[in-house]
């Protein structure tokens, strides 16, 4: 590590809104990650087979407090992604009476570890579970009930990201929506039973969205725009267009949506980009419920810079057949 000091330490007040925002990408057991650290914030990303590709923002917005040790370039690291899930998911564990608790974040450590610190404050009750390739201390002050849980995650020099690319939009009018995420979801869900693959088709007259899946049978799900506004939100198309798209792939995309999205009633945006390049965005909260911030204003409404911003990218299955001008 440089003598200089560390590339980042940063500190959340919200460790559920960070498991919530990574376990929306972890869409298999066995997974790793790409982490990517800048003045502006820390980027995850996590990638299959050149197909599906997903990443998380964090901006420096929603931390209480971001120190960007200003390294030349932007240091990437590697980690698996299922740990980092489960170690912050063990801090996120709720403190038992009238206690508080803050994660640090820093890194690198001496061996280039990824370094976490929980502090807890009077009366913080937490259980700790060891994991593989984590290591967690414990210390506690001997003038207060106050601790602090210490842990080390293992990182190792990233895999090059084979393909890292910027979203280009199919024409001059966006071919996009907004649906409902839960309805989303539920679509997506639905579309199992077909098989292998989802045709998604958007057309301007009359203003729609068709997700046809075919393979052990045929099933169609239809939005309409102008006849149920409460599900698809916002519709953006001069022009049809009919994409498919590999269903594990697309499953994806909605399989860890999280609750507090559903229970928001958020909205969740895709966009066709030029070659049929499937864009999908989630938003996730990450302000901690019921503690005023200074992102949060005097009547609840929550800010921007307190979301945690997902993205996924799906390349569409080379098919002739699908129409598009």
């Amino acid at each position: 590590m440089s003598s200089e000091g560390p590339d980042l330490v940063c500190e959340v007040d919200n460790v559920q809104g960070i498991v919530d925002a990574l376990t929306a990408v972890r869409w298999k057991r066995q997974q790793d990650a790409v982490v990517e650290l800048s003045e502006h914030g820390v980027v995850l990303i996590v990638e299959e087979t050149s197909c599906l590709q997903a990443k998380v923002y964090l901006q420096r917005e929603l931390f209480i407090k971001y120190e960007y040790g200003g390294a030349q370039g932007r240091p990437r690291f590697g980690v698996s992604l299922g740990l980092l899930v489960d170690c912050l998911n063990t801090f996120s564990v709720p403190a038992g009476g009238r206690s508080s608790s803050t994660i640090e974040i820093r890194y690198p450590g001496p061996d280039m570890q990824l370094l976490l610190n929980l502090y807890l404050f009077a009366n913080s009750i937490i259980q700790i579970e060891i994991r593989c390739y984590i290591v967690f201390y414990i210390l506690r002050s001997v003038d207060s009930l106050d601790a602090c849980i210490y842990a080390e995650i293992r990182t190792r020099i990233p895999e090059t990201i084979s393909w890292d690319y910027n979203f280009e939009p199919a024409g001059i009018t966006p071919l996009s929506f907004t649906v409902k995420s839960a309805a989303l979801k539920e679509a997506i869900d639905d579309l199992e039973w077909p098989g292998s693959s989802v045709q998604i088709i958007l057309q301007p007259d009359p203003p729609s969205v068709t997700f046809k899946g075919e393979g052990h049978g045929d099933l169609q799900i239809d939005f309409m725009y102008y006849v149920n506004t409460d599900l698809l939100i916002a519709f953006s198309c001069d022009r049809q267009v009919s994409y498919r798209y590999k269903y594990k792939f697309l499953q994806a995309t909605t399989s860890n949506i999280p609750s507090s999205v559903i229970r928001d009633n958020r909205g969740s945006k895709l966009t066709i980009g030029r070659g049929g390049m499937l864009k999908v965005q989630h938003l996730v909260s990450v302000a901690r419920p019921s503690i005023p911030h200074p992102h949060v204003d005097s009547a609840g409404y929550q800010q921007p810079s307190r979301i945690a911003y997902i993205e996924f990218f799906v390349k569409p299955e080379e098919d002739e057949s699908t129409i598009n001008d």
